[in-house]
């Protein structure tokens, strides 16, 4: 069973920059790589369905630092063979990079810092859910705990560079996975959720299987389920280049 390092095992005693960095990792870094297929079930306010389904190959470069990322869309047929692909940067100083492949036009489009906030294919989630919100990007502060969760709050470095003033993270104390998320304007409308639906241990790690984003003004929601999850393949660095982009790796979407 997982359990918490002891720098945060006690209220007395929690640090909170090791506890952001257990959650981020347990969240993002889970074993050395990873692969999955997902489904997204996307409902708008007036209750119309949308349907997505990809692959995600992951690969860190290190812990809680670089990390390389392809999504592989293969339904329905309007998005199918549609590639995102990410190369994550932990420092504050250098942007991740983002590219969206379009085969329709065979143009490979690349996203800016500015629409990392933006709706992922459609979806209630964000380009920047999708890869992972470095925790470096923000401060965090210990607001409050129960018996089963630490409960902080998070102002971001950069305010100008997103559209929220704060969000409060809900860490799961057996397995430091961030559990949800809501955020809030500066007048502290609380707009957005983010949430882990179900968790599941697998090869040993914590995983998130179902996750649900809503938009709390529309009521609009995404579900995300993730399914055939597996870690530590030893993908290799050439799957992660532009030229996947175009070629995909079948061997890894089957």
């Amino acid at each position: 069973m997982f359990t918490l390092p002891a720098a945060f095992a006690t209220a007395e005693s929690v640090d909170v920059t090791a506890l952001i960095t257990a959650s981020e990792k347990a969240a993002y870094y889970a074993g050395d790589d990873g692969r999955s297929d997902a489904r997204m079930m996307i409902v708008d306010g007036q209750g119309r369905k949308q349907m997505r389904q990809f692959t995600i190959l992951r690969k860190d470069v290190a812990d809680n630092g670089d990390q390389k990322m392809m999504v592989f869309f293969s339904r329905p047929a309007d998005v199918k063979d549609t590639v995102f692909r990410v190369e994550k940067h932990a420092s504050l100083q250098q942007e991740d990079d983002r590219w969206l492949y379009l085969p329709a036009l065979d143009l490979v489009k690349r996203i800016s810092a500015g629409d990392k906030r933006t709706s992922f294919t459609g979806s209630h989630f964000f380009y920047e859910d999708v890869s992972g919100r470095a925790v470096s990007e923000d401060h965090f502060t210990l607001q409050s705990e129960t018996t089963e969760r630490y409960i902080l709050k998070a102002s971001p470095k950069t305010p100008d560079s997103v559209e929220f003033s704060y969000y409060v993270v809900e860490i799961d104390k057996q397995t430091t996975l961030p559990v949800l998320i809501n955020f809030y304007r500066e007048n502290d409308e609380n707009y957005r959720r983010v949430e882990a639906v179900s968790v599941e241990t697998i090869q040993g790690k914590p995983t998130v299987t179902r996750s649900k984003v809503t938009d709390l003004a529309s009521g609009g929601y995404t579900l995300m389920e993730f399914r055939n999850v597996s870690y530590d393949l030893g993908l290799d660095d050439n799957i992660f280049s532009e030229r996947s982009l175009r070629t995909p790796p079948v061997q890894w979407l089957k």
